[in-house]
């Protein structure tokens, strides 16, 4: 017990808490992230390809704001602040979309994105700040912290399933509700803790402070109709995404080449060529609440040992697989270094791509084994999601990571920014793939099976050639990174799911 007691004494004061606020924070997010596609197609009757556009811009809104957000909060609002200000936007969200209509749907989005896009990062800064650049203890603090992401992520998609089966859904996003509620009980209870240590914005005079807090705050609130506006074009949104990705792309291009350091241009381009890798690999891993999650809905016998598995249910494949894999990946990877094995960040992403790549070949196999009704049996599924998680594992953890080895210090920023915004960029083709998937509504799983088939094929065999392409590229690669004095192993971490 006094052992017990004396490492609680050790943990900044802050970083505790901050677990159990990122568990309730991420359960809403958790349910929209789920439901959202069978929301809109069951209850609203949108057809597929426009709720798979919805989901599309609402990652990429999700990710996009998170680069603005260090930002606000830091320099404008401070991070509590902020952190606050968004889940209040959240729980106004949750409960807007509880009422069940299709002006309210694009009114909660627009509340509980800009809520969420915006107060993720604030966290992650928080619990930074409690410990010094060369304090130990911070690799555990975040690891805690994911673990009660990953918590949050559970319950959530749990409940989203169990209220799915009986099609609940304003109950679904009162829990919801209530999950953001607890979130700013939970900061609020520990206000002083979570003071912000370490941001421009203290440097501030109090008069300084209330004009940057009431411009934070119009911006907060300014965004709102902003988003709710996109909101209602996805596909011209969807198109500024691109457009502005392609803008940012052709930037880092040409700083790259006229950049006068030849190792650090060495390593540029090898950012911009892992950057196509990475962009393949997350188009087809968010397709999971999206074209996947209704090709699951509809066309999957979902009932294993004579229990109904909710579809959101099935998300949790990957949960488990992050969990459990995550350190045991670690300890595999560290023996297999000791024996003189090589496994480097060029291996990881060209691996990742081929596991990706299979786990959308199987489902062509699964279907073309499917029972006399069409349906697929659920292990084909189940087999794709482990094969996605693996991927995951192997090339989340080195993505972010791999910023700090590539990038020259002056342009990190915006090296980091537009490795964020290949997420975002991703949310949108998987919006575009999952809208070219067959329409459910009044087809069977006979009829549509073909169609989900060819798709997954030919998104399988993409993923297939890219991967196979990046292991043509390793000694290429490994020979513009290695220019860079840099170790050359990358330790692997336990995955972030994506948020």
């Amino acid at each position: 017990m006094t052992t017990f007691k004396s490492r609680l004494a050790q943990i900044p004061e802050g970083s505790g808490a901050l677990f159990f606020v990122q568990m309730f924070s991420t359960l809403g997010f958790a349910v929209l992230y789920s439901t959202l596609v069978l929301y809109a197609t069951k209850h609203l009757h949108f057809a597929a390809k426009d709720a798979a556009a919805i989901m599309g811009v609402f990652g990429a809104f999700n990710y996009g704001l998170h680069l603005f957000g260090g930002y606000l909060g830091g320099r404008f609002m401070s991070n509590r602040n902020l952190f606050i200000g968004g889940m209040v936007l959240q729980v106004f969200g949750c409960a807007c979309i509880a009422g069940g209509t299709t002006e309210l749907l694009y009114w909660g989005l627009a509340l509980f994105l800009t809520g969420s896009g915006l107060n993720v990062t604030c966290l992650n800064m928080m619990l930074t700040q409690r410990f010094a650049p060369d304090d130990m203890r911070r690799e555990g603090a975040f690891l805690w912290n994911y673990a009660g992401m990953n918590v949050g992520f559970f319950i959530g998609f749990t409940a989203a399933g169990h209220y799915q089966l009986t099609e609940s859904y304003s109950q679904l996003f009162i829990f919801a509700t209530l999950g953001n509620v607890a979130a700013i009980v939970l900061a609020l209870l520990n206000w002083k803790s979570l003071a912000d240590l370490s941001t421009p914005l203290l440097q501030a005079t109090p008069q300084q402070f209330r004009l940057r807090f009431a411009a934070g705050m119009a911006i907060l609130v300014g965004l709102v109709p902003v988003v709710w506006y996109m909101l209602q074009r996805p596909d011209s949104t969807g198109d500024l995404v691109k457009w502005t990705c392609a803008l940012i792309t052709a930037v880092l291009v040409w700083l790259t080449l006229r950049h006068t350091d030849r190792a650090e241009r060495n390593n540029m381009w090898a950012y911009l060529v892992l950057s196509i890798g990475s962009l393949v690999f997350w188009t087809l891993y968010q397709m999971s609440p999206n074209g996947l999650q209704t090709f699951a809905d509809n066309n999957v016998d979902r009932i294993v040992w004579g229990i109904e598995i909710a579809p959101q249910w099935i998300q949790n494949i990957n949960t488990m697989v992050i969990v459990i894999g995550g350190p045991l990946m670690s300890v595999l990877f560290v023996r297999l270094r000791a024996r003189g094995w090589r496994i480097d960040v060029p291996q990881q992403f060209a691996v990742s791509l081929l596991l990706m790549g299979l786990a959308f070949m199987i489902l062509p196999a699964g279907i073309a084994s499917a029972d006399s009704r069409g349906m697929v049996a659920f292990h084909w599924l189940f087999l794709s999601y482990v094969l996605q998680s693996l991927g995951e594992l192997l090339i989340s953890p080195v993505g972010y990571a791999m910023i700090g080895k590539l990038a020259p210090r002056q342009y990190q920023g915006v090296m980091m920014g537009a490795w964020m915004l290949v997420t975002g960029l991703a949310s949108v083709y998987a919006g575009d793939f999952s809208g070219m998937l067959p329409e459910p509504s009044g087809s069977t799983a006979v009829a549509s099976n073909p169609a989900y088939a060819d798709q997954f094929m030919k998104l399988g065999l993409g993923s297939l050639a890219v991967g196979v392409a990046l292991v043509v590229l390793i000694p290429f690669l490994r020979k513009l990174i290695r220019d860079k004095d840099t170790p050359a192993a990358d330790e692997p971490v336990p995955a972030v799911a994506p948020r």
